[in-house]
């Protein structure tokens, strides 16, 4: 009768299962949740490149133009081998990832890391941590991301979905500026001489500038879409110097994404984007193949007081039609549509546009907006002069240039973040850039008469985890301008922009804190101010700069030094044993 009570082999092994499983559970959820780790390797090489009717040699990953597109999911790590094989020095800054404590790997020269010299390697190893969504990888050296630029897709999660229709297929569309002389002969030499460098020739659509320009006809973008369809568009702007419109014709686009954030979908016929901004959208296709083709059309955005590449770059939106045999179809005549873009000062049109962009702030995407300020500051932006060292050759022994509270960023020769993570910053940083302008004026109104800038390199110190507010407010000097402020290692929450000077009591009334967009570039406006907050949560030493490359020669640029935090994963850990020397 006993035997009855004895439990089966069956049962045993089934406890047993159940107790092993209990037991490595959590490695078990761990892995689920564990990305994958994927290799890319980048060999920097030159390559003859043909364009506007000229063949120049240029500066390339793995020979193209634009480079390979980065796929990745949410949480994998990505392991990126960049071999230097040209005369430059090298570094690649993967724009947008927060590199939670991974500095070592964000990649501005001078800034996180000493560049890779010719014939050196490094390896690039960071971890995608709670980021999905559109970026890019691109030089950070000189002008050198001209030509070395790619798309870098973080998807969701295995079994995450979008917060928006599935799409049929996705496209990037990066577009680029392109010049006919060697980029990096001529900042050199506006450099030494003290003048600007000159304007780009032509701006492109993933590497070609389309049938506006001479020779053009067929290095045309063309993106082939079937009718009732969604497309999900991924808008990257590596453009140098200019922000860009970009219009379908006949086609609206609904805005879903920016800068790797998902936002409150709306509709527009035009999109504004900065350099250094991702903008994703949905293109809902016609419901029937028409009897047409459409333009896509990207053109600046300019408001500075200096002339600009007035041109336009083109690709062609094209129907499939599956009732009609590929012969019928070629020697059909289409009309061709153009889109209508705003005029290139049409400020009105840039304000509205990124005040309706918000981040979606839903229980699984919450904005998690700072609602208690540790730090504030109030940075002015925008031009002046300097004066002209002893090797440049400059007219007046003065040159134009550009700054942050009046002081012009000086590039060190040793990278910050070796400087400060070995306690030896001594005669390479100092850690007194001013929170607030030292001289106030009107700053949107007439120029003070001394418009001369202080140059230095200076940092702000920020212990980890401070909660920051800055209002970064453009000046006229010389003449006002819109400013594409770009920070590393972190987003910010734009809180609020308005034109003219800020006012800290009668502004703070309009800021908003329950669903601003969350970016990681923003347009200062032209001839305004934005407000936005950051958490510094995310040790290490972080670059913030104009991503208009001129300006940024200039020296529209500065960092933020986070300390260590008290607990071990909020400290930097030790530099990889390849980072590179200077």
């Amino acid at each position: 009768m006993g035997s009855r009570f004895l439990p089966s082999p069956t049962f045993l092994r089934a406890i047993l299962l159940a107790l092993i499983a209990l037991w490595i559970s959590p490695e078990l959820v761990l892995a689920k949740h564990a990305g994958r780790t994927r290799h890319y390797k980048f060999d920097i090489k030159l390559q003859n490149v043909t364009r506007l009717c000229q063949t120049k040699s240029i500066v390339t990953v793995n020979g193209q133009l634009p480079g390979p597109r980065i796929i990745a999911r949410e949480g994998d790590r990505l392991v990126i081998k960049v071999v230097n094989h040209v005369q430059h020095n090298i570094t690649i800054h993967w724009h947008g990832v927060r590199q939670l404590r991974s500095g070592w790997a964000d990649g501005p020269a001078y800034i996180t890391q000493c560049p890779i010299q010719t014939g050196q390697v490094y390896v690039y190893n960071f971890t995608l941590t709670g980021q999905r969504g559109t970026l890019f990888w691109h030089a950070h050296i000189s002008w050198l991301r001209a030509t070395l630029y790619g798309p870098l897709v973080i998807l969701p999660k295995r079994h995450a979905s979008y917060p928006f229709p599935q799409p049929e297929k996705e496209f990037p569309i990066i577009f680029g500026e392109w010049w006919k002389v060697d980029t990096e002969k001529m900042i050199n030499q506006a450099m030494n001489t003290g003048s600007a460098p000159n304007l780009s020739d032509a701006f492109t659509i993933n590497g070609l500038p389309g049938p506006l320009y001479n020779c053009s006809a067929k290095d045309t973008f063309k993106l082939k879409v079937k009718p009732g369809k969604t497309y999900l568009l991924r808008l990257i702007n590596a453009a140098l110097n200019d922000e860009l419109f970009f219009s379908i014709a006949n086609h609206t686009l609904t805005v879903v994404e920016a800068d790797a954030v998902y936002v409150k979908p709306f509709k527009t016929h035009t999109v504004l984007i900065t350099p250094g901004q991702t903008t994703n959208v949905l293109l809902r296709t016609k419901s029937k193949s028409p009897n047409a083709t459409f333009i896509m059309a990207a053109r600046p955005y300019a408001t500075g007081p200096a002339t600009f590449d007035n041109t336009t770059a083109t690709g062609l939106l094209e129907y499939e039609n599956p009732s009609v045999s590929k012969a019928k179809n070629k020697n059909k005549k289409l009309q061709l549509l153009k889109p209508v873009l705003p005029q290139f000062n049409d400020t009105s049109f840039a304000t509205k546009f990124s005040n309706k962009i918000r981040s979606l702030n839903s229980a699984k995407f919450p904005a998690k907006v700072p609602k208690t300020v540790d730090r504030r500051f109030f940075f002015t932006v925008g031009l002046g002069i300097i004066q002209c060292s002893q090797n440049q050759t400059c007219p007046n022994n003065t040159m134009v240039a550009a700054s942050i509270n009046n002081v012009s960023f000086v590039q060190p020769s040793t990278a910050l973040l070796q400087a400060h993570f070995f306690n030896k910053s001594k005669g390479v940083y100092t850690t007194d850039f001013p929170a607030n302008p030292l001289v106030k004026f009107n700053y949107t109104g007439n120029p003070p008469s001394n418009i001369m800038m202080s140059t230095g390199t200076k940092v702000v110190v920020l212990p980890f985890n401070a909660s920051v507010e800055l209002v970064l407010q453009d000046t006229s000097i010389i003449g006002a301008e819109s400013h594409p402020l770009h920070l590393h290692g972190f987003n910010f929450f734009v809180l609020a922009q308005g034109f003219g000077n800020f006012d800290p009591k009668k502004d703070p009334a309009k800021f908003n804190v329950v669903d601003p967009a969350e970016r990681n570039t923003i347009g200062v406006p032209s001839g305004g101010w934005v407000a936005i907050r950051f958490l510094a949560d995310n040790p290490g030493v972080w670059f913030m700069h104009c991503h208009l490359e001129v300006h940024t020669s200039w020296g529209l640029k500065m960092a933020w030094v986070v300390q260590d935090g008290k607990g071990p994963k909020q400290k930097l850990p030790p530099p990889p044993s390849d980072l590179p020397k200077c």
